[in-house]
């Protein structure tokens, strides 16, 4: 099966996307699944490196490479990233820039399709 997870939530102050990474690695991690996840509006701040966040707080940067050594993409909105003046450097390791036009193709290509 071959889910697509959008997230939509920021980073800290609401769960939406700490729920949608949630499930996005335990789906990662079951056999004959395929995975991924793209983030847009202000859902792109998960994926900033180095996040510092107080002691038993969770670590959505962490989380998305978690994720991703179980093989789900992760996609990040350019334009997105641009109006909050994120560049690419500054995404973890296995977060990428991505358009419009990839979801789009990350849309036809998954049998579910998960909003956060």
């Amino acid at each position: 099966m071959k889910y697509l997870l959008i997230l939509n939530g920021p980073a800290y102050g609401s769960e939406l996307s700490w729920n949608g990474l949630r499930l996005a690695g335990s789906l990662s991690r079951r056999e004959g699944t395929e995975v991924k996840v793209f983030f847009m509006g202000d859902a792109v701040t998960c994926a900033v490196a180095g996040q510092k966040v107080p002691d038993g707080y969770y670590h959505l940067d962490r989380m998305i490479e978690a994720a991703a050594r179980h093989d789900a993409e992760i996609g990040c909105c350019g334009t997105c990233l641009d109006a909050r003046g994120i560049n690419d450097e500054a995404l973890t390791a296995s977060a990428q820039r991505s358009t419009l036009e990839q979801l789009t193709d990350w849309t036809e290509w998954a049998d579910k399709v998960i909003t956060f």
